[in-house]
């Protein structure tokens, strides 16, 4: 919300989701802390770009006769800004925890700028709403823990999920959660249900090195342990661990690599809202994580 707020992208949805950020502190006060924001705002938008614009191609090539799956979906508001754009799937599923889940349920009810979009694309019976689900006919919020696929798989098909269509999952920073084993569950589950699929995963990578190993123990220290790490080791295990799951091609790029192929004209906009010198410690974060991709295409498209 924040990142919002300076101007790095434009999401008119995520203030009913998040509450105001705390004013900072000038520059000069504190400039290690301020670094470090500029760090991670700028790597946040390169992630909301990067992921922005797989989805967007995915969207295209299908002509929005798709669905797609946002896995730990959270407060994300993709589904708000692809309905202003007009570019809504045939189906959009969200899935998370049910604390997780309600939360999100009683902003959507208690705030018309959320409810009136839900209400404006859905057609048909009427919308199915209680603490744990929102059922509409282009927006379904399920909640569910990921580390099960069978109960993943009954709660999204109870929401009209149609195994036939072209489908996109999309996961920022949630297979790392999971023992390397559950991820795979999921991935095999995926690549396994639908037979014209694209996977987007946006998480950690080159996790063995010094710098890695700094971010794992400083995660540890605020006892946040990353279970599934052993996949982000490097680029190419992170390819691989997609190839085994069953996925036909998969392909990953650290963030840096993201960073150069964003439209450049934006890119010094966006360096311009705050301007640092100090882009080593930039470049270094932005080297461990990444963005992959993988499909599987009976149809060829």
């Amino acid at each position: 919300r924040f990142a919002v707020s300076v101007g790095y992208w434009k999401d008119p949805y995520i203030q009913y989701f998040v509450r105001q950020a705390k004013e900072r502190k000038a520059p000069e006060i504190n400039r290690g802390k301020l670094e470090w924001e500029w760090e991670h705002l700028t790597g946040y938008y390169a992630r909301v770009h990067g992921v922005s614009y797989l989805i967007k191609a995915f969207l295209e090539k299908t002509e929005c006769n798709c669905q797609i799956v946002n896995l730990g979906a959270g407060m994300d508001t993709l589904f708000w800004r692809l309905k202003d754009e007009n570019l809504l799937p045939r189906k959009y599923f969200e899935v998370d925890f049910p604390m997780i889940v309600a939360r999100k349920i009683h902003n959507i009810k208690s705030k018309p700028p959320l409810s009136k979009p839900i209400m404006e694309s859905h057609s048909g019976d009427s919308l199915l709403i209680d603490s744990h689900s929102l059922d509409s006919s282009r927006y379904s919020i399920v909640g569910a823990d990921l580390r099960f696929s069978s109960d993943l798989e009954e709660k999204l098909k109870k929401h009209s999920l149609d195994v036939h269509l072209p489908t996109l999952l999309v996961a920022e920073c949630v297979l790392v959660y999971m023992t390397p084993q559950q991820s795979a569950n999921l991935l095999k589950w995926a690549a396994g249900t639908f037979p014209v699929a694209m996977v987007i995963n946006y998480e950690q990578v080159n996790m063995r090195d010094r710098f890695g190993q700094i971010m794992i123990e400083n995660l540890q220290r605020r006892q946040c342990n990353l279970a599934g790490v052993e996949p982000c080791s490097s680029l190419d295990s992170q390819r691989e661990r997609l190839l085994l799951s069953g996925w036909e091609n998969a392909r990953a790029i650290d963030m840096m690599k993201v960073y150069s192929f964003l439209p450049q004209a934006d890119v010094k906009r966006i360096e311009a809202l705050e301007f640092l010198d100090e882009k080593e410690l930039f470049e270094q974060l932005m080297q461990h994580y990444c963005i992959c991709w993988a499909s599987k295409d009976s149809s060829n498209l």
